[in-house]
C-alpha cells in the first residue's frame, strides 16, 4: 500500500469557518472551493490553477470543540488502507463508502481517501509553506502512536531537533510530513499544524496583518493563535525541504 498523496485539514468551529477561509487563504496564497457537504462544512483551498500545482490543505467546519487539525491519507485501494490501519489498532468511526474515518490508537481523527491524481505541491508562498501536521502524543500513549504512524504509512522515521520530537518523512513529492510530539503532561490527543518558515519574524508580521496573534515562542518556533481561535506553530525550517537550515539531515520540531 502506497500514499500517493496527503491533504492537511484546517478544522475550526463552523460558526468561524468565514474567518478560517479568510485567513487561510491569504497566507497560503490560495482560493476557497465552493462550500461543500451536507452542513457546507468542506473547502479545499487551491492553488493558482496556472502555476500547474495541486492542492494540499482543506477547510473543515467542526460542530463540537475548538478545532485543531488532521490529515487526510489519499490511496489507490481506500479499503485496503481502512484494513490495514485497523491491523495497527485504528477504530473505524465512520465509512462513507469511497471514504472513510477513523481515529488512531491514541484518540486522533484521519481519513482514508481515495487519490485523484494529484502529483505537484503547491509553491513556497511568502517564504513558508505549511507543510506538517503535529502529532500532540501524551506520554503514556507516545510509544504505541508512534509505532501506529510509522507502520500505516512506512515512512521514513528521524529523530527531531529535541528529545520530544520524531519525524516521519514521507517519499519525495509528497506536500505534508507528519511531526510526532510527546507531551510533556496526561492529557487527550489531539494535532496542529506547522508552517516551514524561512524567516519567522516576517512571516510572523504577515499574518498578524491579517489578524492572527502570537501565543507563545520557542527555541525556533513561535505558537500563533488565528482569527478562528485556533492555534498553530511558524518553524524555523526551510520551506523547500523541510529540515532545518543548518542540519545536515531533514529534522524539526515545532
Amino acid at each position: 500500500m502506497i500514499i500517493r498523496w496527503t491533504y492537511a485539514f484546517v478544522d475550526r468551529p463552523a460558526a468561524r469557518l468565514s474567518e478560517a477561509r479568510v485567513f487561510w487563504t491569504a497566507v497560503t496564497g490560495t482560493h476557497a472551493s465552493e462550500p461543500r457537504g451536507g452542513q457546507g462544512e468542506f473547502m479545499t483551498l487551491l492553488p493558482d490553477a496556472a502555476a500547474g500545482t495541486d492542492a494540499c490543505v482543506k477547510l473543515q467546519g467542526v460542530g463540537e470543540g475548538d478545532g485543531g487539525a488532521h490529515l487526510d491519507l489519499c490511496v489507490e485501494d481506500v479499503r485496503e488502507l481502512v484494513g490495514a490501519a485497523r491491523e495497527l489498532g485504528a477504530e473505524l468511526v465512520a465509512d462513507h463508502g469511497d471514504w472513510a474515518v477513523l481515529r488512531s490508537p491514541a484518540g486522533q481523527s484521519f481519513c482514508a481517501v481515495p487519490w485523484h491524481g494529484e502529483t505537484v505541491r503547491p509553491p513556497v508562498v511568502a517564504g513558508s509553506r505549511l507543510d506538517q501536521v503535529c502529532l500532540d502524543i501524551p506520554p503514556s500513549a507516545y510509544a504505541g502512536e508512534s509505532a501506529f504512524w510509522a507502520g500505516l504509512t512506512g515512512w521514513e522515521r528521524l529523530t527531531g531537533s529535541r528529545p520530544e520530537f520524531e519525524v516521519l518523512k514521507p517519499p519525495a513529492g509528497l506536500p505534508v510530513r507528519i511531526l510526532l510530539q510527546r507531551l510533556g503532561d496526561e492529557r487527550p490527543a489531539s494535532a496542529h499544524l506547522d508552517l516551514a518558515c524561512a524567516d519567522i519574524a516576517a512571516v510572523r508580521a504577515r499574518h498578524e496583518e491579517y489578524g492572527a496573534v502570537p501565543v507563545h515562542h520557542g527555541p525556533h518556533w513561535t505558537v500563533m493563535r488565528d482569527p478562528a481561535g485556533g492555534t498553530y506553530c511558524l518553524t524555523g525550517r526551510d520551506p523547500e525541504t523541510g529540515g532545518l537550515p543548518d542540519a545536515d539531515r531533514d529534522t524539526a520540531g515545532a
